[in-house]
């Protein structure tokens, strides 16, 4: 696997829900094309060229190095450090990757820091060696396997990374799911009920919309839909006891369509 020096690597992200975060890796495997929007941003800032060069990813060979000197720097505002933001801590078919992503979370919780991931991989059942604070995520969009294989080419099948986060579920773990980025029934028609059940075990659901997708508003009921959604998502939250977050722009308060005579009628 190839590999890339970094002058800094802990900041502060300005991601909603995250606080300190670390990419270890630059580019991903996965290849997800709703379109991404850290490759989208990495070409941008002429971090690589194009989607054949972010699909073969960069492991930062100094990270262990950078964190030892910069966690002294920021562990009084540290309220944890997720991974990641703009790469895949547990990159399907890559050890390398995994593998530092353990070692990162081992020295972070040696410092008394808390670390939260997220993945379309499959998490590790090491992660459960590592005390209760830790917070393990997966991100699911569907359960259709041939969704999956056009949209999230190279990441885990669905069925694979539920059972390993269940798994770790099982012995003790917070585990979290992020469904995001949620594509509009002209884009796959599926039923939203299925994959709530299938993460019923969750301690916590993110929800959020597709961007940056010309099919999302060309979907006519798109925010009537999304606000649907976010309805459902918190009402089964609270009835299962679960934390939820419901990301920004997701939910819209629709206008009121105004009518002659003063009648204000509000869309349907």
């Amino acid at each position: 696997m190839d590999s890339i020096e970094r002058k800094t690597l802990l900041y502060r992200t300005a991601v909603e829900y995250g606080d300190y975060t670390i990419n270890h890796v630059q580019g991903c495997s996965h290849g997800c094309l709703y379109p991404c929007y850290a490759m989208m941003m990495a070409k941008r800032f002429g971090k690589i060229k194009d989607y054949d060069e972010w699909i073969k990813p960069k492991i930062v060979s100094n990270t262990l190095e950078l964190l030892r000197k910069e966690v002294p720097k920021y562990k009084h505002k540290i309220k944890f450090v997720h991974l990641c933001f703009s790469t895949d801590p547990f990159m399907y078919g890559y050890r390398e990757v995994n593998d530092l992503s353990l070692d990162i979370i081992k020295f972070l919780n040696s410092e008394n820091i808390k670390c939260t991931t997220l993945t379309k991989g499959i998490p590790p059942l090491e992660l459960s060696e590592f005390g209760k604070q830790n917070e393990i995520g997966i991100s699911l969009i569907s359960l259709n396997e041939g969704f999956k294989k056009n949209i999230e080419p190279h990441a885990a099948p669905y069925k694979d990374r539920i059972n390993a986060l269940y798994e770790l579920h099982k012995k003790g773990c917070y585990t979290w799911v992020s469904i995001e980025p949620y594509p509009t029934p002209n884009i796959i028609a599926q039923n939203f009920d299925d994959i709530l059940n299938a993460i019923e075990f969750t301690d916590k659901i993110i929800f959020g919309r597709l961007n940056y997708n010309k099919k999302v508003v060309s979907y006519s009921k798109y925010q009537q839909y999304y606000n649907e959604l976010s309805n459902k998502v918190i009402e089964f939250c609270k009835k299962q006891g679960k934390e939820v977050h419901i990301k920004e722009k997701t939910f819209v308060k629709l206008k009121p369509k105004l009518y002659d005579k003063g009648c204000v009628a509000y869309p349907d």
